[in-house]
């Protein structure tokens, strides 16, 4: 004989209803393939902003990164690459479809000095502050 552990909560776990569906489609955690956007990091020094996105199994041909009227944009598509013959998905949970992300840059920073970097899947804007930005120490005389 088996010992079985009771659980008191099993029975409720397994019922559905219309209803609960209708409030796991509205209330669903899990994005819809549709609105994929690469996460991103956004770090600040004194002198600068870092920001990094991971743009994995990604060509550089794959996004853009452009500047418009104080706002830097991220966008592009990512594809998931077509199975083989006779080879058919049982499970996808990586995302594919285009995206954009915008982030607005303040005034303080050098637009012009914007430069990016990919490598492994990773892109990293670095963004300068202006000097009029930094942080600065002010000398105290006593009179």
């Amino acid at each position: 004989m088996d010992l079985l552990r009771w659980d008191p909560f099993d029975g409720l776990t397994r019922v559905r209803s219309p209803l609960g569906d209708l409030f796991d489609a509205a209330f669903a955690v899990t994005p819809a393939p549709e609105t994929w956007v690469p996460p991103v990091d956004i770090l600040e020094s004194p002198d600068a902003y870092l920001i990094r996105a991971e743009l994995p199994g990604m060509s550089r041909e794959d996004f853009n990164l452009e500047i418009n009227e104080g706002s830097l944009t991220l966008s592009g598509e990512r594809k998931l690459e077509t199975p083989a013959t006779n080879v058919e998905y049982r499970r996808a949970e990586r995302f594919a479809g285009k995206f954009s992300r915008s982030f607005y840059l303040p005034e303080t920073v050098e637009r012009d000095e914007i430069r990016a970097t990919y490598r492994d899947g990773i892109l990293e804007v670095h963004v300068p502050k202006s000097e009029k930005a930094r942080a600065r120490q002010i000398t105290v005389t006593v009179n």
